[in-house]
């Protein structure tokens, strides 16, 4: 797992083009965006969000176990990425979602200027931290993409589509 690689031409992730521009998504990505800058209630406000383009996308209702779980991982990598803006960035700017028919793409934008990570040693009995080691295992990929010409960060996380 990375916490900074970028992905590289023609895989899932957005591809870098100059000095921290973003190019366009591949064209089978379907994309949703949530403003929070200035929302309250943001992690309940960004689940349910996540969850409708869930239900739209035909990931929700679950038709199996497995498509069920798939979901609720999702969710569950949304919270956690909103919630540690929230504690450790200021706060989040904007949620996207982006979906192919191989994977989900979670983006959360923030201003801050931290470099997330999980903590190490990992401690299960130990309360707090747990948000990265989560995404982690988790996600088939993540990590941070630094915006050359304002301060924050984009922190991004990729899982599997359900079979």
């Amino acid at each position: 797992m990375s916490t900074t690689r970028q992905h590289p031409p023609g895989d899932l992730g957005r591809e870098p083009e100059g000095a921290g521009a973003i190019s366009p998504a591949p064209a089978e990505r379907q994309w949703r965006t949530l403003s929070l800058g200035q929302a309250s209630g943001i992690v309940p406000m960004a689940r349910d969000f996540a969850r409708q383009a869930l239900h739209d996308w035909g990931w929700l209702p679950a038709s199996s176990a497995d498509r069920r779980a798939a979901a609720e991982d999702v969710l569950l990598v949304v919270s956690e990425l909103v919630t540690n803006a929230c504690l450790h960035a200021g706060g989040p700017e904007e949620l996207r979602i982006g979906c192919t028919p191989k994977a989900l793409r979670v983006e959360v934008v923030d201003r801050g200027a931290g470099q997330p990570a999980p903590r190490t040693p990992h401690r299960v009995g130990r309360p707090g931290g747990h948000g990265m080691f989560i995404v982690q295992r988790l996600c088939l990929d993540w990590g941070v993409q630094r915006t050359a010409d304002r301060p924050g960060k984009t922190v991004w996380a990729e899982l599997a589509a359900p079979a």
